[in-house]
């Protein structure tokens, strides 16, 4: 199994120490010769930053660069993002079964459930972007 997580990217622009990286993220099978013509393959760009000082000095805009975070890190962030929050609307849809009979009501406070949820999360997104934070390995 792997232990890091990465990509290959273009260095946007620089701001003091937050690099700017744009990546360009591919399904498994993109580099599938026939990637083309399926509509299972897919690719995406994204925008990264990077708080690197040391690198910041290094590189310039437009440089093609390497951005990395540890795969335990990105199995963390899955966790916090999407699996955390199901288990909770699960949780809560059962218990809403136990106090009525409305699959609306209960479908209802299922979902809002999320909204303290996210909201913690949006409490905690330094502390967060810093523990989840991607790193320029050239």
């Amino acid at each position: 199994m792997m232990n890091k997580i990465s990509h290959t990217g273009i260095i946007e622009t620089i701001k003091d120490e937050c690099i700017t990286v744009r990546i360009l993220q591919t399904s498994a099978c993109a580099s599938c010769k026939v990637a083309g013509h399926c509509s299972a393959s897919e690719s995406k760009e994204k925008i990264v930053e990077v708080r690197d000082k040391k690198a910041a000095v290094r590189h310039k805009e437009g440089d093609s660069v390497i951005v990395a975070m540890s795969a335990q890190n990105g199995r963390e962030a899955v966790l916090i993002a999407f699996a955390i929050p199901l288990v909770l609307m699960l949780v809560v849809l059962i218990g809403m079964r136990q106090l009525t009979e409305n699959e609306g009501v209960m479908a209802l406070v299922a979902v809002l459930s999320l909204v303290p949820y996210y909201f913690a999360v949006y409490l905690f997104r330094r502390k967060l972007a810093g523990k989840f934070a991607f790193v320029i390995e050239n």
